[in-house]
């Protein structure tokens, strides 16, 4: 059998939940940054993220959120733009939801942003009142088939 020379298994490596539930200062953009929304993850600490000014970029995500910070399809992101890659950027924060709607609701984020706040969410607009599936046939139809 070899001899354990680490210093740990693998709740060690897992870590400690130092999720950020606590509130935290809102942070805005500055000057060679942008806000954007992942389209999808690619892999690799890469996504593909729309970028409010309208660009589609390549996001690479930082090595200090890299396994800490969970990004998934639709969340809002600060990305640092690159000065020699126009169509290439870094993630530098996740907003949380609560954020950004907040960002939102200052101005920051455009009105036609979806913010993704559920899967739920959008089953509700289809409900006009067309719920009408059920279709009843008389003796008659079925005769005729």
């Amino acid at each position: 059998m070899p001899k354990n020379k680490g210093k740990g298994g693998k709740n060690r490596k897992r870590g400690k939940n130092e999720a950020d539930d606590e509130k935290r200062e809102l942070v805005f953009k500055e000057d060679g940054q942008e806000y954007a929304q992942v389209l999808r993850m690619l892999g690799n600490g890469r996504c593909e993220a729309t970028c409010i000014d309208g660009n589609k970029r390549l996001c690479h995500i930082r090595g200090k959120m890299h396994k800490k910070v969970w990004i998934a399809a639709g969340d809002i992101i600060l990305v640092g733009l690159r000065d020699y890659q126009d169509d290439k950027a870094d993630v530098i924060l996740k907003y949380m939801p609560d954020e950004a709607r907040l960002l939102k609701a200052y101005g920051e984020l455009p009105e036609n942003t979806r913010l993704n706040e559920g899967i739920a969410g959008g089953l509700d607009e289809e409900d006009d009142g067309a719920g009408d599936d059920y279709i009843e046939f008389e003796d008659e139809d079925i005769d005729k088939i």
